[in-house]
């Protein structure tokens, strides 16, 4: 089939991309990707390791590609059992995992206030923000923007999506991350110092959200390397969970 621009009506220079979606557990229907951001140090545990001070100070915000999030297996891998697989990044040699809540915005908006913030909610996914760790610490150490040690090509595993229709808001449930069977991270989502009403809050103050967009919210204490060969699973309790193998 031929396509063409409808402003000129002319060929296309290329098909248009195929739209990132995730699926949305128990529904034929698919959740359909706008922008993804995500929150930075939103544990103190984390915070800590990784060499900040926790107090609640604004949350802070970057972003990936929104065709960076992808669906993986539910399930608990083994060896010799086929698993979603995910390839280890180019151009480095500490690959990180970080555990976190995923939020689904389906309703837009700007200058949400936090108390109104959960009606903006369509659903919840467990999802796992993976990191370039040796790409960020340089780029932060001259001051530099660190986008691609967050926004690679399978750097946003996530679980289907559940409805919050389905299963509330949950405020407190067990976060936990597993590598080869041993468990690496597992916290509780009542330790964010910014809960996901606030969340939402301020980043409405700085974008209009829309229809389509997810925030992953941050990570607890643990996050660590990972390499090709290793079996990743990894779950929030009442949420989901996922499974992918590094290769």
């Amino acid at each position: 089939m031929s396509l063409s621009t409808p402003e000129t009506g002319l060929p296309a220079p290329f098909s248009p991309p195929k739209p990132t979606s995730l699926p949305i557990s128990d529904s034929a229907d698919r959740f359909y990707l706008n922008r993804v951001y995500c929150v930075g140090r939103n544990y103190a545990d984390h915070a800590r390791e990784m060499g900040n001070d926790p107090d609640r100070e604004p949350p802070f915000f970057f972003a990936k590609p929104a065709d960076a999030v992808f669906a993986v297996t539910e399930g608990v891998p083994a060896r010799g059992v086929s698993v979603h697989e995910v390839p280890y990044p180019p151009e480095t040699d500490n690959l990180h995992f970080e555990m976190e809540l995923v939020v689904a915005i389906g309703v837009g908006g700007a200058d949400i206030a936090a108390v109104d913030a959960l009606g903006h909610v369509f659903g919840y996914a467990a999802g796992v923000d993976l990191t370039r760790r040796d790409l960020q610490d340089a780029a932060k150490a001259v001051r530099r923007p660190w986008d691609l040690s967050k926004g690679f090509d399978f750097s946003g595993p996530c679980s289907p999506l559940v409805a919050a229709a389905t299963i509330g808001h949950p405020a407190a449930a067990r976060i936990w991350l597993d590598v080869d069977g041993d468990t690496r991270q597992d916290g509780d989502l009542a330790d964010q110092i910014w809960p996901v009403p606030d969340v939402i809050a301020a980043l409405s103050r700085f974008v209009t959200l829309r229809p389509g967009d997810l925030i992953f919210t941050g990570t607890p204490a643990g996050v660590g390397r990972i390499e090709p060969g290793d079996d990743v699973t990894a779950g929030i309790n009442g949420i989901g969970e996922l499974a992918f193998r590094v290769v």
